[in-house]
Order: structure tokens, then C-alpha cells, then sequence
């Protein structure tokens, strides 16, 4: 999608629709600074005001950060994200992970009966990478790969919303992930929640694929009681 210049006043809320949509399709990629203000409101024929107060709106809901002397970055892909993600920092390590426990035994059910081929190739890609990111000892791309694979899952599963809700755990999901690679003796391969899921999904084995899930997610409750 392309902005495009208004030739009419153009109200606040629909800047922000137009704004909201950019940034969902993805054209301004998370974490990312949006174009200067000077661009978009040439851009949208708007005035500065009307700009700001859109920005404003998506800052509000969490999908736009505002950094003085900066610029403007993108935060979150959805409001539902960003809310989440504000929600995020006011709740343990714990409570997030039981809520993960929910979304990571549906998404693998829901995996297991939906993905196709593609999904199940690419998830086997990610997994490389982790792996040779791993014996490298790039624990940055590592932590990423392993990340992507969670999501690809979440996408396979053919339902959007659990897909954006799972989105939204991206920033603590590393976080801890790069916690846990400091410890000594931790295992940053475990086939459990990856290969060995992967195995159940390509088998269309639902069972075996939320216990796959389970087994994996009850090692990281463990490390957070430790």
C-alpha cells in the first residue's frame, strides 16, 4: 500500500486508519523510525497538527513509540499488540509463561491439523539456522531463529488473532531467551517444542505435538523457579 496525497482536508482518524494500515501491512517495518514528519505531511496533504494527533492515537495504543529528538519508531504491527506488550511489563515472568502454556498448546494443536507443506519446510529452515547460529555462537541470530520458528507456528495454524497475540510476546520471548543462554549448562538445542514438534505437525499428530509443547515449556518453568 502507498500514501497518496489527499486533495481535501482529511480528518485525524482517517490519517490514523491510513497509518494503521502502513504499518500493518508491514511497509514500515517493526522497530523501525516512520518518515519524518515533513514527508508524511506532504505526502497526505495534511497539516502538522492533524499529523501529530494521528501519531498521537497509535502511540496511545501502543503501536507507534515517540523518542524526543529522534523520531517516531513502530512498536507493535496492531493495537492488540502494543496493549499487550504495555501489559507485559506489569506482570512476572511466571505469569507470562502460564499464559504462553495456553497459546503454545493451542497453536501447536491447531498447527498440527492446519499447516501445509510450505509451513513445515520453512519451519525445518529455522531450525537449521538456530542450530548453526548456536555452534557459532551467535546467540543474537540463535535467539532470533528460535523466535521466528515460535511464530511460524502460530502462523500455521490458519487463525490470525492467536497468531497476533503470540506476536506480542516477541520482545520479552527474547529477552528471556538471551537470559537463559547465559546459564551454564543450558541446553540452547532442545528438541522438544522444536524438532520433535515439527515431527507431530508433519504427522498431523495433535496429541504429540501439544505434549511435545508441554514438555518443552515445563523446562522453562523449572528455570524460572531456579
Amino acid at each position: 500500500m502507498t500514501l497518496t496525497t489527499s486533495n481535501r482536508p482529511v480528518l485525524a482518524d482517517e490519517i490514523t486508519d491510513k497509518l494503521r494500515r502502513m504499518i500493518h501491512s508491514g511497509e514500515w517495518p517493526l522497530q523501525q523510525k516512520i518518515p519524518a514528519e515533513p514527508e508524511l505531511m506532504a505526502t497526505l496533504g495534511v497539516s502538522r497538527g492533524t499529523l501529530r494527533e494521528a501519531i498521537k492515537a497509535l502511540a496511545h495504543g501502543g503501536m507507534l513509540e515517540v523518542r524526543r529528538g529522534d523520531g517516531t519508531y513502530v512498536r507493535a504491527t496492531s493495537e492488540i499488540s502494543g496493549a499487550a506488550q504495555r501489559m507485559y511489563q506489569d506482570h512476572t515472568q511466571e505469569h507470562i509463561l502460564e499464559v504462553r502454556v495456553g497459546l503454545d498448546t493451542q497453536a501447536a494443536r491447531l498447527a498440527a491439523r492446519n499447516a501445509t507443506t510450505d509451513h513445515i519446510t520453512a519451519m525445518k529452515a529455522l531450525l537449521d539456522q538456530r542450530r548453526d547460529a548456536w555452534k557459532s555462537e551467535d546467540y543474537a541470530a540463535w535467539a532470533q531463529a528460535d523466535w521466528d520458528f515460535h511464530v511460524l507456528v502460530a502462523h500455521a495454524t490458519g487463525n490470525p488473532l492467536l497468531h497476533e497475540l503470540y506476536v506480542s510476546f516477541g520482545a520479552v520471548f527474547h529477552a528471556d531467551l538471551l537470559r537463559q543462554q547465559r546459564r551454564v549448562g543450558f541446553d540452547g538445542l532442545p528438541d522438544e517444542g522444536h524438532g520433535k514438534l515439527v515431527e507431530a505437525i508433519e504427522a498431523h499428530d495433535e496429541s504429540a505435538a501439544v505434549d511435545s509443547v508441554n514438555r518443552n515449556l515445563n523446562s522453562c518453568a523449572e528455570w524460572l523457579r531456579e
